[in-house]
């Protein structure tokens, strides 16, 4: 059987994960979008744009023919942003080949549909392929892993099978891998993280202390939680590596990108200005408009999405959504995620 692994998509993460997959000896193919970044990337034998200073395995390959790219794939990521996974996947799902593993690797939900990436990637594929998707997910900062650094992840699919063929193939020395059923779970909370670290870099620029940190970060680990657990999740993945753990290191990392834009508007810049400074896509800025519209289905309170709704869409200051947001009325504390716990008299 091929153990051939396709990349979709030549961002940091991309390269990072094609540069990791070759560096093992298996063979890996990143798809690019032009003939003429397929001629400077396998000239160069680098990313420098988007991943510079890391070589090249020489079992990594890089093409703009998507047919070549996917040929007896074993595995294929799909990396692209999450606005754009639709349109990619319906442009390649004649190629793919029919044992092939497709994990998508971005961390979004799509605007209009509300649907998880997974969910996307199925209505574009044949029926007999739906079974073979799944997501990769966790704290996965692209530059560490690039630079050898230990790091996890969570591979979660409803075949299980199949969760483990894919785990052995990601899997290296550095990189551990972990495996998942709660497809729904590791997809929202990877989503959803990102709308809270655009806010730990408003708590960040301001200083607030470490007890405004711990606290901002518990209490918006609850509010995705609770939205998960109305969508279907297990409340408990969101305190495995695809919840806390990713939360944790996407609010503290320079590298983060949604980080760099709570930062940034909390000195005062407009979005669209931040947007122009980026090369590479905040995902949290799309996320929070359509977990705002989630929460408003299910009937789901989410204090620090709404905030910062505003701030980014309806020009509130930052100041005033941390005064409304710590005036809210007390709440219990794990309201809506679980049962109100029940007092065991003793010996009951």
């Amino acid at each position: 059987m091929s153990e051939k692994i396709a990349v979709i998509g030549s961002g940091s993460w991309g390269t990072t994960l094609a540069v990791l997959i070759a560096a093992q000896g298996r063979e890996a193919w990143m798809w690019v979008r032009s003939q003429e970044e397929e001629e400077h990337l396998s000239a160069r034998r680098e990313n420098p744009r988007f991943l510079p200073g890391v070589p090249f395995p020489d079992s990594l390959h890089v093409s703009a023919d998507a047919a070549l790219v996917l040929r007896d794939a074993a595995l294929v990521l799909l990396v692209a942003p999450a606005q754009k996974t639709r349109a990619n996947v319906r442009d390649l799902r004649e190629l793919f080949p029919p044992e092939a593993i497709l994990l998508t690797c971005s961390k979004g939900l799509e605007l209009g549909t509300l649907k998880r990436m997974t969910e996307v990637i199925k209505e574009e594929l044949p029926e007999a392929l739906r079974d073979n998707v799944g997501v990769l997910s966790g704290p996965n900062i692209a530059r560490e892993i690039a630079a050898g650094l230990p790091a996890s992840t969570v591979v979660a699919m409803e075949n299980q099978q199949k969760a483990q063929r894919a785990q052995q193939f990601i899997n290296t020395p550095t990189f551990r891998v972990y495996t998942h059923q709660d497809l729904v779970g590791v997809e929202l909370a990877g989503a959803l993280k990102n709308i809270i670290a655009i806010g730990a870099g408003v708590v960040d620029h301001f200083a607030l202390g470490e007890n405004a940190k711990s606290t901002y970060l518990t209490r918006g680990l609850a509010e995705i939680a609770r939205l998960g657990t109305a969508g279907g999740a297990n409340p408990l993945t969101f305190a495995g590596l695809a919840g806390l753990g990713d939360l944790l290191c996407t609010c503290a990392s320079p590298h983060s990108r949604n980080h760099y834009v709570g930062v940034e508007l909390a000195k005062g810049r407009s979005l669209e200005d931040i947007r122009a400074s980026m090369t590479q896509i905040a995902e949290g800025v799309f996320t929070i408009q359509a977990a705002r519209e989630m929460a408003q289905k299910y009937g789901v309170e989410m204090p620090v999405t709404e905030e910062l709704y505003q701030m980014l869409f309806e020009g509130k200051s930052v100041q005033a959504a941390m005064r409304d947001l710590m005036h809210r009325d007390p709440k219990h504390e794990l309201q809506g995620i679980a049962l109100p716990y029940k007092e065991q008299k003793p010996g009951s």
